[in-house]
């Protein structure tokens, strides 16, 4: 029986190179995996689970990431994450979103879908107010897709 070791050693790619392949699949995929509603004016809540990036986040009922939803915001558009502010974006949505009670309403996009690259597109409010307004008060970076 060959060891694992063994096979590693014996590959052509280096360590390094299977370890950063084995991780780099895990750090982009998001773990929201709830059914996502499908027309304009669907309204759903939850607690924000995860935040993917400057606009988009998981809100969810429990703490199975098979019953969250991906949400795109509606009202708000955030640089991508590894663009100027990127990063920044996300810390500012993790800071006015992250663990908190949000009501969502599913909305059209710009494409007239409701459902873009699976993900919802909604507006959602932390305590009556939209997530995008909290964002603009924050001054957070805009310019995304």
């Amino acid at each position: 029986m060959i060891s694992t070791w063994r096979l590693i050693r014996a590959s052509s790619l280096p360590l390094g190179a299977l370890l950063l392949v084995g991780t780099a699949t895990s750090a982009r995929a998001d773990p929201c995996e709830g059914r996502l509603p499908g027309q304009p004016g669907q309204q759903f809540t939850g607690t924000v689970r995860y935040v993917g990036d400057g606009d988009s986040l998981c809100v969810g009922t429990s703490n199975d990431p098979a019953t969250w939803i991906e949400v795109r915001l509606a009202d708000f558009d955030a640089p991508e994450l590894n663009a100027a502010n990127g990063r920044l974006s996300k810390s500012l949505l993790q800071q006015v979103a992250s663990g908190q009670i949000v009501a969502c309403e599913a909305r059209r996009g710009r494409s007239g879908r409701v459902i873009v690259f699976d993900r919802v597109i909604a507006v959602c409010r932390v305590r009556g107010r939209s997530i995008g307004d909290l964002l603009r008060a924050l001054h957070a970076p805009e310019g995304g897709n």
